[in-house]
């Protein structure tokens, strides 16, 4: 009986292509740390990538905001940790930037809307690698607030990351619920599809911005538009009703 829904963020309530969206993030991050930080462009961003690969790594035993800045105090200094608040300030002003990768689905807003009306719990499962303020803006983006989900994972408040199944399995803990009541909302055939069916979540593929690196045939899930997904949730009954 299904109660929770869990919706990706990049690709899926926010249009994107992740290449586009990545060149402009790392653009802003060197123009305002390489000065401050004394490093040129290629070093700040392989210290962000092997901090960011620590927090995908993670298995859960520390918060992943713990596993990053370990990860770059380790390859800059223990002074990095020094500049926390100040990236803190970046997330918060030059972040903006990214905007212009994002594009906007009107059928996005709408869904949330519909399920929530119907007593859906929904979760904003985007892969918790940046700060709680990064992805509300983010959020606001596509039309929604973290006022409409019970739960968004951030770097601060998980200890795990997709594609491991235990970040399914995390966000069912917090929330006590089973694997049978929830369904994952997602674009990445690997990221969501098939790491939400290994946690025992069924789900459904976002065509829009499809990622599938492993070239899976996904037939079997079910799959179409957000604007197909809309259609979708406007059939579903109210939640824990057959």
């Amino acid at each position: 009986m299904l109660k929770y829904i869990f919706f990706d963020l990049d690709g899926t309530m926010l249009p994107m292509n992740q290449e586009d969206f990545i060149k402009v993030y790392f653009t802003a991050l060197c123009e305002r740390f390489c000065p401050v930080l004394k490093l040129d462009n290629e070093t700040l961003i392989k210290y962000i990538w092997k901090s960011t690969s620590s927090m995908i790594k993670n298995d859960g035993s520390e918060p992943n905001i713990k596993a990053f800045w370990r990860t770059f105090a380790k390859l800059y200094g223990k002074e990095i940790l020094g500049y926390v608040k100040e990236f803190d300030n970046f997330y918060q002003n030059e972040f903006f930037s990214t905007k212009k990768a994002s594009g906007y689905n009107p059928n996005v807003p709408e869904a949330i809307k519909t399920l929530r009306r119907k007593g859906y719990t929904l979760v904003a499962a985007t892969n918790p690698l940046f700060p709680e303020i990064a992805i509300n803006t983010r959020l606001g983006w596509a039309g929604v607030g973290k006022e409409d989900f019970a739960l968004v994972t951030t770097y601060e408040n998980s200890s795990t990351c997709k594609p491991n199944p235990k970040y399914f399995e995390e966000i069912m803990g917090k929330l006590k619920a089973e694997p049978k009541e929830c369904l994952m909302v997602g674009n990445d055939v690997d990221e969501d599809i098939l790491s939400s069916k290994k946690a025992g979540m069924s789900s459904y593929l976002i065509t829009d911005c499809l990622i599938n690196k492993s070239s899976t045939d996904y037939s079997e899930f079910k799959n179409g538009t957000m604007r197909d997904f809309l259609s979708y949730a406007r059939r579903l009954p109210d939640a824990g009703k057959r």
